[in-house]
């Protein structure tokens, strides 16, 4: 069985397309036009602010106009997932509002739902040449955010299927012996020692120590290391089961925002391990978005990995509401403007995501399976505008990049993971 799929990352849409489109639209267009599975992630809350906002947002309290579902339709995206760290950014009615409007623009959803089980489950598309399945996740969220999962007691709790991870910091003998003579003194894992003490708190090793959520353990190099929380793992090998049973290929989505240092581009080692048990398990592709930047591209077992696509598209500045806790998170009053708010949080487009051009480019994914494994692996590049004003209307718009400059990044960075890709008239091709 033959099959095409094209995906982008995030699109951050808080605003509509020109009419018409725009310059450059027709070309991405016919570019993701491509695959017959044509995939996104929706990394905005949509609806008409009749939900209050959340305590805390994923960064910024995202929200665009349903009627954008269009405009995304006009790219010819048919799946998309919901599972980041926007979700909840409009508490529980924001959340049910925008997986209405998206059911109403006949757009298959994964990763986001009424209690866990509708959250983690796989949802289909009938692409004109096979079933495909989705199962999207976020390891980027606020706990709040996390779906219940409903019992025979009682209903779920709406939200996000998660991905969580366990830190483990590795230290020396004489570095563990310096912390807990900090520890000590301080006082600082009292709360810790109590729940442990009156058994509310497992034991930890004696090669151990605790601090708040920091686990340190005793070892000959000192270093950091984070593994998937095994009840994820567990949750996600029965999903993908039930997804071969009822699919074609099956997709997995995961917004991943965490890093292995201060660079963006580099892979936290859980997120490794989750893509490839997710694969060892029988999924057929991985799809990565989240820190508004490329990674590289990994071909696993016949199978491709793309740790981030980066941001498909990138409105940031297009609110005309907000919450009052957004205000006064940049000691503004709740009576500010909307052009004070964000003046206040990127200082005058001086800092953040509006200084750093790695940030507004991105690539889109062409490829082809014959019964499930992978034959032919192509990217175009794509640019956001980065040099635009804020006041442009093709700021954050996708466009074909007409230079190499965005590919050769992407080959870089997967040359680290192993795989090797070629350059021809703007265009990577991958060497399988």
């Amino acid at each position: 069985m033959e099959m095409s799929f094209t995906a982008v990352g995030d699109a951050i849409i808080q605003r509509h397309m020109p009419k018409g489109g725009y310059p450059g639209f027709k070309k991405v267009q016919e570019f993701l036009s491509k695959g017959d599975t044509r995939f996104f992630n929706l990394e905005t809350t949509l609806h008409n602010y009749e939900s209050y906002g959340s305590q805390y947002s994923g960064g910024g309290y995202l929200c665009g106009p349903p009627t954008v579902l269009q405009d995304i339709k006009n790219f010819g995206f048919n799946m998309t997932s919901f599972a980041n760290n926007h979700t909840l950014d409009y508490s529980y009615g924001g959340l049910e509002i925008t997986l209405k409007n998206v059911a109403a623009a006949d757009i298959p959803l994964a990763g986001a739902g009424k209690n866990l089980q509708e959250a983690s489950q796989p949802v289909y598309y009938e692409s004109p040449t096979g079933r495909v399945a989705v199962i999207a996740a976020t390891s980027t969220f606020n706990p709040a955010a996390m779906a219940g999962q409903a019992s025979s007691y009682m209903p779920g709790r709406p939200g996000l299927n998660p991905l969580r991870y366990e830190d483990t910091y590795y230290v020396t003998s004489d570095q563990a012996e310096n912390l807990q003579q900090v520890i000590q003194a301080t006082h600082a894992d009292d709360e810790n020692k109590f729940l442990r003490a009156n058994g509310f708190a497992p034991a930890v090793p004696d090669d151990v120590l605790t601090l708040g959520k920091y686990n340190f353990k005793v070892s000959d190099n000192t270093g950091h290391k984070t593994n998937v929380v095994q009840k994820d793992l567990d949750r996600f090998k029965k999903q993908i089961e039930e997804a071969k049973a009822q699919a074609d290929y099956v997709l997995i989505s995961i917004h991943c925002h965490e890093m292995q240092d201060t660079n963006r581009e580099s892979l936290p080692d859980f997120l490794k391990e989750f893509a490839h048990k997710c694969i060892d398990y029988g999924a057929n592709a991985i799809v990565g978005h989240g820190p508004h930047t490329i990674r590289g591209l990994e071909i696993y077992k016949e199978s491709p990995i793309f740790y981030s696509l980066g941001d498909f598209i990138l409105n940031i500045q297009d609110l005309t509401k907000a919450p009052a806790d957004y205000f006064e998170s940049f000691d503004l009053s709740p009576d500010a403007t909307i052009a004070e708010l964000f003046n206040a949080q990127w200082a005058g487009n001086t800092r953040g995501m509006h200084v750093d051009p790695k940030l507004y480019e991105s690539v889109i994914p062409y490829w082809q399976t014959h019964n499930g494994k992978l034959t032919a692996l192509s990217f175009a590049p794509v640019k956001l505008g980065f040099d635009y004003s804020q006041h442009d209307n093709r700021k954050g718009w996708p466009v074909l990049d007409e230079s190499d400059t965005i590919l050769k990044r992407l080959a870089k960075l997967s040359d680290q993971l192993g795989t090797k890709i070629i350059i021809k008239n703007h265009i990577a091709h991958v060497i399988l």
